[in-house]
């Protein structure tokens, strides 16, 4: 069940999947810049890093790419995909990186559907499994991804739990 404190008008305005798009940046490398302000706003990597890992992806030096959610031209949520999210298991690459969907816009599926594009994608490029880390429990798993083991995040002091999509 999820509790708001939004009306039920208020709620129906509030994205769903089937009333967002779901892009990769190469579908939309205008927005390369606004994507980076995005996720440097959600997570405080500097900005620079962002566009780096974009340029190098929309250049075709990697296929590790990035994944928007637009409501309208609003970005509502986000992924990535790098070679190593912050931890000490180099060897566990690609990681899907930098997940967040607005507070606003969660339980809706956006999160989710970005996921499953980023396998889906990047499976069809050749790319499979993909790892990701985190402290979530629960959440992963509904779309496909196991538990797969314990990894130390840089500058952490417990370990994180590090999941595969095969």
């Amino acid at each position: 069940m999820i509790v708001s404190n939004t009306s039920e008008s208020s709620r129906e305005a509030l994205p769903r999947p089937e009333g967002c798009a779901f892009l990769t940046l190469r579908q939309c490398p205008e927005r390369m810049d606004a994507a980076a302000d995005w996720f440097h706003s959600k997570w405080g990597v500097p900005k620079e890093a962002y566009l780096a890992c974009m340029r190098a992806y929309l250049g075709g030096e990697t296929e590790y790419g990035w994944y928007l959610c637009l409501d309208g031209e609003r970005i509502v949520g986000g992924l990535g995909v790098i070679e190593n999210d912050f931890h000490d298991r180099k060897d566990l690459s690609p990681n899907v990186c930098a997940v967040y969907t607005e507070a606003a816009c969660r339980g809706r599926g956006i999160a989710g559907k970005l996921l499953n594009l980023a396998v889906e994608d990047l499976r069809a490029r050749g790319i499979s499994p993909v790892y990701l880390l985190t402290d979530h429990t629960g959440f992963y798993e509904r779309y496909g991804w196991e538990f797969f083991c314990l990894a130390q995040g840089d500058g952490e002091e417990q370990p994180s739990r590090m999941y595969i999509h095969r």
